[in-house]
């Protein structure tokens, strides 16, 4: 299957942020066991060493945990789940803001964009 990364950005902060961003949106559910090491490097077209290091940067981020002989799950600790999904809107969001800022932008402009846009409201 293989992925498309970014040139400008590490294959395995990518990786990092793919995984992350599932477990965010609930694609991967707490406890959930993530495919091995090996399985998931076929999948995404990587290095099994590139996959092993996000496995243990997962890990040491606490977001998932390796059961000796079982393999890697994902969290149970739903309040963790909770603090990396606002960890991550404050880094999108402050990244916006540098790039909005950056360009001169105005905060009404992007908040008129923003709502002509649409999007989820709930």
């Amino acid at each position: 299957m293989g992925i498309d990364f970014l040139p400008d950005k590490p294959i395995y902060q990518q990786l990092i942020d793919l995984i992350t961003g599932e477990i965010i949106r609930g694609t991967l559910k707490p406890g959930e066991k993530l495919p091995s090491v090996r399985d998931y490097a076929v999948e995404a077209g990587v290095n099994a060493n590139t996959m092993q290091r996000v496995y243990k940067e997962l890990e040491q981020m606490e977001i998932t945990e390796t059961k000796r002989g079982q393999g890697s799950f994902v969290t149970e600790d739903e309040m963790k789940i909770a603090m990396l999904r606002n960890e991550m809107k404050e880094r999108l969001v402050t990244s916006f803001i540098q790039s909005v800022e950056a360009l001169g932008f105005t905060k009404s402009e992007m908040l008129q964009q923003l709502q002509e846009r649409g999007g989820k409201d709930d």
